[in-house]
């Protein structure tokens, strides 16, 4: 009943209007308006223990079952308007299962770790750098070792469509499968996609548009080849294509996809990745005017038996949201930043310079919103200022060692119920987006210890990560120049 009253608050502080929503604590954000949330939450101990390490995958017959009715091999229609993916983490397939949670934890924090390095390598002061190989030919590198193979998607692939799992990644401008002939492949849950079996399989010339908006492009026997390079080595090799690719019950044609022969990286059974970042290779790009750049997704709380949401198309964008400005860096065109004015903590803000995180006028610093990420990063003075405010709030707790990238960690064993303060950003424009309790304060082993979900930031980049944004519905309005919060609950 607390979390119901608690998600129910929650969902008022983003949409309802001051004089329709009554709270005891209210605070004026620096636009001026006054925004009631709540400012603490009761988390119950063992729910939260149980969700986090009593996850099952999903049986193989029941995940073949959902999948082939989801990717329904024969289309009924092919209007690309609006379609719809169901989106599972990967905690919830067979392929990657561990029983164990601690090594699952391990493993997760190891991802989260190369992840940022990649990113920041990348955005905070690598540049084009983080691109460079030695030689030609390498194609996409893999998401996966970065952290970005955090949730999966079942779509299919040429004509007839083979069905394969693919990750999403916000931050990525690429679509990408395993291709025969392979020369290197890692293991994969599916069979390796043949271009020879696929009637609509179409290689691109070296002349081509499309070959010109690849980054790193280059041509091999008339067919254009392309690179993209992360610094941990991992990467795929081959030729881009134009293919078709089956989503729920739709059709879409001509979508250029990377078409890896020789591949390289911890892909964990994925067939290759989606690229939904703000690019115009990425598939949100390449629809383009036929969904409106408009895209929404609901990353479902870990433990839960559902499965979450990815959906294209205008008509997907709800009623109700808290809509804010998405920024543009030019020096990283595939990330979706945001303006955060600063961090609250049991409805007081925290103490922090108000340029801490903003872009700078060569491109660094900023707020991503990245579905690779799992744990959100703060720049150090940020993150300090945050962390103490919090550990403040929570002296009655008792506290228990570090623990991987966690430094703020309490030992809750025995406890039914603790009341914690709420975390809060302030988002540029006025909205507060206030978490529930099990997106910051979650559950590291099965004896009841505690962590801090968030870690400082290796440079001034700050990344919103998908452990705080699991069970928000959030959208994006890429023709307006949007992303949106709630008012749905995943």
């Amino acid at each position: 009943m607390l979390m119901i009253t608690f998600l129910q608050s929650f969902l008022l502080c983003l949409i309802l209007p001051p004089q329709l929503a009554k709270s005891s604590t209210e605070t004026t954000t620096s636009a001026g308006h006054s925004i009631p949330f709540p400012s603490y939450e009761h988390l119950n101990i063992k729910e939260s223990i149980a969700a986090a390490t009593n996850l099952r995958p999903a049986a193989a017959s029941t995940t073949a079952q959902y999948t082939d009715q989801e990717l329904n091999l024969k289309p009924t229609h092919h209007n690309i308007s609006s379609f719809k993916l169901n989106l599972l983490h990967r905690d919830k397939l067979s392929f990657s299962w561990n029983n164990n949670h601690g090594r699952r934890f391990e493993a997760r924090m190891k991802r989260d770790v190369q992840r940022v390095a990649s990113l920041t390598s990348r955005l905070g002061g690598g540049g084009a750098a983080a691109y460079e190989v030695e030689d030609f030919g390498s194609d996409v590198v893999s998401g996966m070792e970065q952290g970005s193979g955090e949730y999966f998607v079942r779509i299919g692939v040429g004509s007839p469509a083979r069905s394969q799992y693919m990750v999403i990644d916000s931050g990525s401008d690429i679509v990408w499968v395993q291709c025969q002939p392979c020369s290197q492949c890692y293991h994969q849950s599916d069979p390796v996609f043949d271009p020879a079996d696929s009637a609509s399989f179409s290689g691109v010339s070296c002349g081509s548009s499309v070959c010109d908006r690849v980054e790193n492009s280059g041509c091999h026997a008339g067919r254009c080849k392309y690179e993209v390079s992360y610094g941990d080595g991992s990467y795929t090799k081959g030729t881009l294509a134009l293919e078709t690719l089956t989503i729920g019950r739709t059709m879409v044609q001509n979508v250029a996809i990377g078409c890896g022969h020789m591949n390289r990286g911890m892909f964990v059974g994925a067939a290759g990745l989606l690229g939904i970042g703000g690019g115009s290779m990425s598939l949100v790009g390449q629809l383009g005017g036929q969904t409106g750049g408009a895209f929404s997704y609901c990353l479902v709380s870990r433990g839960t038996g559902s499965s979450g949401s990815l959906e294209f198309g205008r008509s997907v964008l709800p009623v109700g949201a808290a809509w804010v400005p998405l920024l543009r860096n030019p020096r990283a065109p595939s990330f979706y930043y945001v303006g955060l004015s600063g961090l609250g903590v049991g409805g007081m803000r925290v103490p922090i310079a108000e340029n801490t995180f903003q872009i700078t006028a060569l491109g660094d610093g900023g707020v991503v919103i990245d579905t690779g990420t799992a744990v959100t990063r703060l720049p150090t003075a940020a993150y300090v200022a945050f962390r103490d405010m919090f550990m403040t709030e929570t002296a009655n707790l008792p506290r228990a060692p570090g623990l991987s990238i966690f430094d703020t960690c309490y030992d809750l064993n025995g406890f039914v119920t603790v009341r914690v303060p709420t975390v809060s950003f302030f988002l540029s424009g006025g909205p507060i987006l206030t978490l529930p309790a099990r997106n910051f304060l979650i559950p590291v082993d099965e004896r009841g210890t505690f962590c801090f979900a968030f870690a400082p930031s290796p440079s001034g980049l700050s990344i919103i990560g998908n452990i705080q944004q699991e069970g928000i519905q959030i959208s994006f309005d890429g023709a307006n120049g949007y992303v949106g919060f709630g008012p749905n609950i995943c």
